[in-house]
């Protein structure tokens, strides 16, 4: 399809937020939120090159205006070079994500532009499954929501899986991608709390070892593989045991205040466990259901004792869709 074919379109996505390693599964895992995520509007621009329009929402004033060095942006033109287009866009962004809160949010917005530019390629003739797409589609989708992502936070795929799939997803490889949903066989819901603190992702990451003893990496091996064995067969049990990461939530804790406390408080509440939502400074938990996860997320909010947000929602079953 050709540029001039849908000159002065537009589309607009919707890709969820997410919670980064899950725990023990640092890099590999990655779980999708239910009401909250990024929405990115694309169309085409009717001259000068490819810039940013408008963008609202929470932190919005700190969010790049270059679509050079904006991951949304980045993210949609990727994508459109990738299907053949060499067109120029204008990128319109609704977000609804904190800026460096650990809820996946540059993911969300590369993952949205990405899907949103789909949607104008396509003509607006795709549903909204994702799985149903095209393997060469979802190729291009994965490899420009990572070029958008890397821009700002490195080349991880641990937030585009889930934000583009949704559930939980296992991000085996970034070169070459390979990312893979897995199954979750029960409803559970997330409680999730964020104090009012910024913990920037490249600096999470370097405070990290390059290297951890043996025994730590045992550990997080077996701790990973009950995580996906306790989603799959809804053992809420399990998944408590398995919520135990010994590489970064010990030395990412500090930067959280009161970290230890308001883990403590949601699980007191009922949760099943908790830890640290991708670089933090949000800690999530996970309930057996909407309830528990309530009482949860208001314990964590008293254990906090810092000003603070907090969110409820279902493990989100569809990851980008159209807004």
């Amino acid at each position: 399809m050709s540029g001039e074919a849908i000159q002065g379109a537009a589309a607009a996505a919707f890709a969820p937020g997410s919670i980064g390693n899950v725990g023990p599964g640092f890099d590999v895992l990655g779980l999708a939120i239910d009401g909250i995520g990024d929405t990115v509007t694309i169309e085409l621009a009717a001259t000068g090159a490819s810039r940013i329009g408008t963008v609202d929402g929470r932190d919005a004033g700190e969010i790049p205006r270059d679509a050079g060095s904006n991951c949304a942006a980045i993210a949609a033109r990727e994508y459109l070079r990738r299907r053949g287009m060499a067109i120029e866009v204008v990128v319109h962004i609704d977000k609804g994500l904190p800026l460096s809160g650990g809820l996946g949010g540059s993911a969300a917005s590369s993952v949205a532009g990405a899907y949103a530019a789909h949607l104008l390629a396509c003509g607006f003739e795709d549903d909204d499954d994702i799985r149903a797409l095209p393997t060469a589609v979802v190729a291009d989708l994965l490899a420009a929501a990572l070029a958008g992502e890397t821009a700002v936070a490195g080349p991880h795929l641990d937030n585009i899986g889930p934000a583009l799939f949704g559930g939980l997803v296992l991000s085996r490889s970034v070169d070459p991608i390979d990312v893979v949903p897995l199954q979750v066989a029960v409803p559970w819901w997330l409680a999730l709390w964020t104090p009012r603190v910024r913990v920037e992702t490249r600096a999470a990451r370097a405070m990290l070892p390059a290297d951890c003893d043996r025994a730590t990496w045992v550990r997080q091996m077996a701790n990973t593989a009950a995580l996906v064995h306790a989603f799959a067969g809804g053992d809420g049990a399990l998944l408590g045991r398995a919520l135990d990461d010994r590489y970064a939530e010990p030395r990412r804790a500090p930067l959280i205040p009161r970290f230890h406390a308001v883990k403590t408080a949601a699980i007191d509440a009922g949760a099943f466990g908790g830890s640290i939502s991708g670089s933090g400074p949000t800690v999530f938990a996970v309930a057996e259901d909407e309830s528990t996860a309530r009482a949860a997320a208001a314990a964590m909010q008293r254990a906090g004792e810092v000003e603070s947000t907090t969110h409820v929602g279902a493990i989100a079953r569809q990851g980008a869709r159209r807004a």
